[in-house]
C-alpha cells in the first residue's frame, strides 16, 4: 500500500473542507473511495465531475482501478473550472 497526498482544488476543496490530506491506497479508486468515506455528502457529487492528475500525469478516461499510486505520490483533484 502506498502513502501520499491528495490535493483538492476549487469546489473539491470546499466540499472536502480541507486543501489536502494523506492517502494510503494501491490505486486511485481506493484513494477516492476512502476520501468519499471521510467526507460524505457533497464531495461524492463533486468527484463525479472531476479530472485527476497522478504525479502530474492526467488520468483521462483510464479506469481508476488501473491507476497505480506511488509511495510519496500526489493526486490532484480538479473540478471543472469556469472562465478562461
Amino acid at each position: 500500500m502506498a502513502a501520499g497526498t491528495i490535493r483538492y482544488w476549487a469546489a473539491a476543496k470546499a466540499a472536502a473542507g480541507v486543501a489536502e490530506e494523506p492517502y494510503a491506497a494501491e490505486n486511485l479508486a481506493e484513494a477516492l473511495d476512502a476520501a468519499r468515506e471521510r467526507h460524505p455528502g457533497e464531495l461524492a457529487r463533486v468527484l463525479q465531475r472531476c479530472s485527476f492528475l497522478v504525479d502530474g500525469d492526467p488520468v483521462g478516461t483510464r479506469a481508476h482501478e488501473t491507476v497505480r499510486l506511488a509511495e510519496g505520490g500526489t493526486v490532484e483533484v480538479l473540478p471543472p473550472f469556469a472562465g478562461g
